[in-house]
């Protein structure tokens, strides 16, 4: 059974290990014949995204501005941005079948923003354009003496709402797909579309950010198959300081969703998996962190075994907790981190298309989260599945 097509009931475990093996990526083809055959596999899965898309106009200082001072910016660089944009432009260049729905004005930056995602070969025709208002774009400064980017964000007007698509037009955006991917973006639509994707069991992921609210995201986590996070987003939706025991609170609200996933930057990530012997998730997560190689220069992966894990009182749930360590990236290397976790979740998203093993998932996901720090935008460093560098992740 494929396991992008299954949609679980709440307390149904995921499949074996021994299942995993007998699954697609894991046949006894040779390396160059499955490489071939997961590449058919990802143009073949349908990706629907809904959610934001931006220009965004990126200016390299070489320190952030204190109040009243003038500076001069050294490159600049005008590209699509957006959450949604971002992850499916990454989803595309790794070769799966990517559509979106999102919203822009019929005004110059919504052409340019419409354009540059067909170039990236997304299918736009579901992407609602307004008759007047603007389109949202992004100031974007990148401090090239702390390695940190500042956005301000000049929203898009009118709002995306779900008057915006019929139940026609909403039905045929579904049609075939896989896995929808909602960033959280303007809510209601992103509920409305989520309801309409759970009639149809069509596997969800929710990028959970923590900029967005209790009630904005509430109803999509109680959705969702899958969810990805920011580090900070844990300890602002439990108030648990522990990552690994937030995680674990995550999936005990949550009992739909097969994992989550916290974003931790420099640090990697981590994953909490469920599977259906309780033992403390602080200790595991601890005993991980020992086990990874620091001198590793690439993403690397760590597991525990699959276990009742407990968190002194938030709950229990059977899985495994995996860490995830990112690239080390040199220094003069690292140019810019905005979009960054687009590019992660965008790997992610081919990673379920074609049933990639979380081990392997994980680290895959961090490397192309790297090689976007490489270059300004968030896009212009997202990689082709030819990349040289992932070549070993997709074989």
């Amino acid at each position: 059974m494929s396991l992008i097509r299954y949609l679980p009931s709440p307390y149904l475990p995921l499949p074996s290990a021994a299942a995993r093996r007998r699954g697609f990526l894991h046949s006894a083809a040779p390396p160059g014949a499955r490489a071939a055959a997961v590449h058919v596999l990802a143009a073949n899965r349908v990706v629907l995204g809904c959610g934001l898309v931006t220009l965004d106009y990126l200016a390299t200082v070489d320190a952030y501005p204190r109040p009243d001072d003038k500076i001069r910016s050294g490159e600049l660089q005008i590209s699509g941005g957006g959450n949604a944009g971002n992850a499916l432009t990454g989803a595309a260049r790794l070769g799966l079948n990517t559509r979106l729905i999102s919203k822009v004005a019929n005004d110059e930056i919504g052409g340019t923003v419409i354009l540059e995602l067909k170039e990236a070969g997304i299918d736009v025709s579901h992407v609602i354009i307004s008759d007047g208002g603007n389109t949202t774009f992004v100031y974007v400064i990148i401090d090239k003496k702390t390695k940190t980017r500042t956005c301000i964000i000049t929203s898009g007007y009118p709002p995306m709402v779900p008057g915006d698509i019929s139940m026609s037009n909403l039905s045929a955006a579904l049609q075939d797909v896989n896995l929808l991917y909602l960033d959280g973006y303007s809510h209601e639509m992103a509920l409305s579309v989520g309801k309409q994707a759970d009639l149809m069991k069509i596997p969800i992921l929710v990028d959970a950010e923590p900029e967005r609210t209790k009630t904005e995201l509430e109803h999509l986590l109680g959705l969702s198959s899958y969810i990805v996070c920011s580090g900070k987003f844990p300890e602002k939706w439990t108030s648990i300081s522990c990552i690994p025991s937030a995680l674990l609170e995550i999936l005990v609200q949550y009992p739909r969703a097969r994992f989550v996933i916290a974003t931790l930057g420099e640090n990697g990530c981590m994953m909490l998996e469920r599977i259906e012997d309780a033992v403390d998730i602080g200790n595991v997560a601890e005993s991980l962190r020992l086990k990874v190689h620091k001198d590793d220069s690439l993403p690397t992966c760590v597991s525990s075994k699959f276990m009742r894990l407990s968190g002194r009182g938030h709950g229990t749930i059977h899985g495994r907790l995996l860490i995830g360590t990112a690239e080390k990236i040199p220094a003069p290397e690292l140019v810019d981190t905005t979009g960054c976790g687009d590019a992660f979740i965008g790997a992610v998203l081919y990673g379920l298309c074609t049933e990639m093993a979380p081990e392997k998932m994980l680290p895959f996901a961090c490397q192309v989260a790297g090689i976007k720090c490489r270059a300004i935008g968030a896009r212009t460093g997202l990689p082709w599945r030819s990349d040289a560098r992932l070549s070993k992740y997709l074989r």
